[in-house]
């Protein structure tokens, strides 16, 4: 498999680059979702066009099992940094969280499943707007799950570059290895008044203080030492004047958890902090926005991934995958099949390493082959098992 992906390396660079210099931010992958789409539909697909808004599915072969396979489109609100003759010809827009090569490389994928006897059917989903959501809080697996994108698939598997891995090696982990997001919005309502006459106020940065106090607390004093949690503050905004006393203050932030439990449990200790509010006279409103589920990789999935990863790149090239609370919508395609995201190492020798959604991101392309392999060898396993 490898020395298929191999074979077909310099196309899948040419798409990358070409989606690179194209960068298309949310909803709004028209261009890329049309070459997508008609690539697709020249090597035999069944393509649709315009899932989740601009989203694409496609299918090929018959009967069996159904592995679905994802890749994100989306860019970032970034100018980028490099001066390569491929960087970003968008302002203010720029791939630097390596969209341009999920795509490219799932598009070499459906290259190499369409000259393959299939023993069962492989869908592709190509998705948008991963980086952020529509004004309803829904980002793009979100709708296309909504519209029965990965309907009757019985495993959903998908990858993501990672630039301090390096090129030749995959990450892969079974359990919890992202967090579910949730953000909150509150108002700390006190009574305003001249900063000279604090005693006929109740001034609100003292309720936001004690609140300050009570959220930094939680993850420490209240959540289990071996469960992963975080609860941020983000913005606090209040006050016109620097001798007024402003009525009210403004305070949004994040959560992060690895189950749904710990979400309840994060929602009910932030409301319980901010009742502290009504201790001293004041009062607040406090609002939960659902940002995502946690990525929580199946475990048999993640083992073929892990054997696919030992078998054709060696089993030293196979690393357990850093867990974190950082977000990732993939899991939306996971409420109802088995699956698993697994990282491969795209890591720049001899350069500085930039993290993702840095103005100066970049990847080695000569991981674009073995990504590549890596997705096709896995979906193959499962149709075959």
């Amino acid at each position: 498999m490898l020395k298929q992906a191999h074979a077909i390396s310099e196309e899948i660079i040419e798409w990358r680059r070409d989606f690179h210099k194209h960068p298309e931010i949310g909803f709004d992958t028209h261009r890329t979702a049309k070459i997508v789409a008609d690539e697709l539909e020249k090597m035999g697909y069944r393509v649709k066009r315009g899932v989740g808004k601009t989203g694409v599915v496609a299918d090929i072969g018959e009967g069996g099992k159904l592995v679905a396979l994802r890749a994100d489109m989306d860019a970032l609100p970034i100018i980028e940094q490099n001066e390569h003759d491929y960087a970003s010809q968008i302002s203010g827009a720029m791939h630097a969280c390596g969209h341009d090569t999920h795509t490219a490389m799932l598009l070499g994928a459906a290259q190499i499943f369409a000259k393959e006897k299939l023993n069962g059917r492989i869908r592709l989903l190509f998705q948008p707007s991963e980086e952020t959501t529509d004004d309803e809080g829904k980002s793009g697996a979100m709708l296309m799950y909504d519209e029965g994108a990965v309907e009757g698939a019985d495993y959903v598997i998908a990858q993501h570059v990672d630039p301090f891995l390096p090129v030749g090696t995959i990450a892969i982990s079974e359990g919890p290895c992202g967090g579910g997001v949730d953000s909150w919005f509150a108002t700390i309502k006190g009574k305003g008044g001249h900063g000279a006459y604090p005693q006929t106020t109740i001034d609100p940065y003292t309720l936001l203080a004690h609140v300050i106090m009570g959220l930094n607390n939680i993850v420490s004093r209240k959540v289990n030492p071996f469960e992963a949690a975080a609860v941020s503050i983000g913005l606090v905004n209040g006050g016109v004047a620097e001798n007024v006393i402003p009525d009210s203050i403004q305070m949004n932030g994040t959560l992060r958890f690895t189950s749904l439990e710990s979400q309840k449990f994060l929602r009910e200790e932030i409301k319980r902090v901010f009742e502290v509010t009504k201790v001293f006279g004041g009062d607040y409103e406090l609002k939960f926005v659902f940002g995502g589920m946690p990525l929580i990789n199946d475990a048999h999935v993640a083992k073929v991934i892990a054997e696919v990863g030992a078998d054709l790149l060696g089993a030293d090239k196979v690393h357990p995958m850093e867990k974190t609370l950082g977000a990732e919508d993939f899991p939306e395609f996971l409420k109802n099949a088995p699956g698993a995201m697994f990282l491969l190492g795209t890591r720049i020798e001899d350069r500085p390493m930039y993290e993702l959604h840095h103005p100066k991101f970049d990847i080695d392309e000569r991981a674009l082959p073995i990504g590549t392999a890596v997705i096709v060898e896995t979906a193959l396993r499962f149709l075959k098992s």
